[in-house]
């Protein structure tokens, strides 16, 4: 019998592989370790070794299936990048790439070229630039038009005074996931926070009396986990843009598909831009549908400013995301390929028909009710939307919910649902066609153990 070929230096990488007993040995070296300290902190209850060392060989950042309908789950990585962008990661990450790297020229480039040409495209914007969040493009755009040392002249020629001072809405000095708080962040910029108007209601000349020789810019804030109703006033950004200091708006999820209804409470990128303000923020992992990623675009005096203050380095974007941030941004130049393509906005516009199927495949493998929910879009997005759909209401049996979604999340893959009234509620909203026959078969399993596999069908 001829034996197979090996590959070209396949000897030394099979001999470089550790031995079984080295192997098994470190494994349970680590296992009976980590019980000794268990036993020692008074953990008397019985303990599967067996299973803790499976846990220990699986890696801590693992995918998930997210059963709870929350689109934006900020919990579960908020939003999945659609195709394009992924192999666009996968491409970037097998070796090396030009990251800062100008092929034509043969010398150092910048990495900031790779999206800007887009984002100008895309926002009608003079300059653009990346960072790693939206948190950090808010503290540098603060820290290079109001920060300590920063002249106003750079920013907004003509303009008197040293640029130290920041004008915020009290209406916005808002506090948003991982308590992000705008009185801070102008702290932390480096700048001299100026409160104007009232909680509900900010008019123009709060702004206009505000302003003096110290004022560096003007920060609109957008209240993205929440909205304030009924006597309320505030300055619309075309207003703002008329006054004679620079103005950053923060615009929290970056809708660039302006096309879409679902999407109209939430500010577009393009008309803060039009407007004429200097600096806007917005994220890349929320409706945008990318990667996490703070994005920053303007007039160009204002973006140099940005991307040539300390901070920007210590705030950069890596080249996985720039990668992901590139292809994704691209799927806008067509908005009917964004739709179908960027998973967060095709979840958003999953016709009910098709949900109803998902519903009834996952009902009919467990033995669940369909039954009417109302979700939420997640992340800080569109806190007033609610999203009406069927999802499937599954009854854990005598174990009890907790002990069910437990089981449910110890599967392999995870998959984690919410618990509602004392039963199972899976969402198949923000289930891939794939998915949905794991989550059926995976919830059959655990309140029908040994039904006949067929009832993953739905037929």
């Amino acid at each position: 019998m001829s034996r197979e070929p090996e590959s070209p230096g396949s000897d030394g990488r099979l001999r470089e592989l550790p031995s079984v007993d080295r192997l098994a040995n470190h494994l349970a070296r680590t296992v009976l370790a980590r019980r000794r300290e268990e036993l020692l902190a008074g953990d008397s209850a019985d303990s599967d070794l067996v299973a803790l060392a499976e846990d220990l060989l699986q890696p801590s950042l693992r995918p998930v299936v997210n059963a709870t309908g929350v689109i934006l789950h900020t919990n579960l990585g908020r939003a999945p990048l659609a195709r394009s962008a992924r192999a666009a990661v996968q491409r970037v990450a097998a070796g090396y790439s030009n990251l800062e790297y100008d092929l034509a020229a043969g010398g150092r480039g910048s990495r900031r070229d790779h999206v800007s040409s887009l984002l100008c495209e895309l926002t009608g914007a003079e300059a653009a630039m990346a960072v790693n969040n939206c948190a950090g493009a808010v503290t540098l755009a603060a820290a290079a038009l109001a920060g300590s040392g920063m002249r106003a002249e750079r920013v907004s020629p003509g303009s008197a005074g040293g640029g130290r001072e920041l004008i915020v809405s009290r209406g916005q000095l808002i506090e948003i996931g991982g308590s992000f708080r705008i009185p801070e962040v102008v702290a932390q910029a480096g700048a001299r926070l100026v409160e104007v108007g009232t909680t509900n209601r900010t008019r123009l000349s709060d702004y206009t009396g505000a302003i003096g020789p110290e004022t560096g810019a003007i920060l609109r804030a957008h209240p993205s986990n929440f909205r304030t109703l009924g006597f309320v006033e505030e300055v619309e950004i075309e207003a703002l843009c008329g006054l004679p200091v620079p103005v950053i708006d923060d615009v929290g999820s970056g809708v660039l598909a302006d096309e879409l209804e679902l999407l109209a409470d939430e500010p577009p990128v393009r008309r803060s831009v039009r407007a004429g303000a200097a600096l806007v923020c917005f994220s890349g992992d929320k409706l945008l549908g990318g990667p996490q990623a703070g994005l920053i675009v303007g007039r160009a005096d204002a973006v140099e400013c940005a991307s040539s203050h300390p901070l920007a380095r210590a705030l950069r974007i890596d080249k996985l995301s720039l990668a992901a941030l590139e292809s994704t941004l691209a799927l806008y130049r067509d908005p009917e390929l964004a739709a179908r393509e960027v998973p967060a906005l095709a979840m958003l516009l999953t016709p009910r028909e098709e949900l109803e199927r998902r519903a009834r495949q996952i009902a009919d493998a467990s033995g669940g009710e369909v039954v009417e929910v109302s979700s939420r879009v997640g992340g800080g997005a569109l806190p007033l939307t609610d999203l009406v759909g069927p999802a499937v209401s599954v009854d854990p049996g005598a174990s009890g919910a907790d002990a069910a979604a437990a089981s449910l999340r110890a599967h392999d893959p995870p998959i984690v649902v919410l618990i509602r009234d004392g039963r199972l509620l899976v969402d198949p909203r923000t289930l891939a066609e794939r998915e949905t026959e794991l989550v059926a078969g995976a919830v059959r399993e655990l309140v029908r153990p040994g039904a006949d596999a067929r009832g993953t069908s739905g037929r």
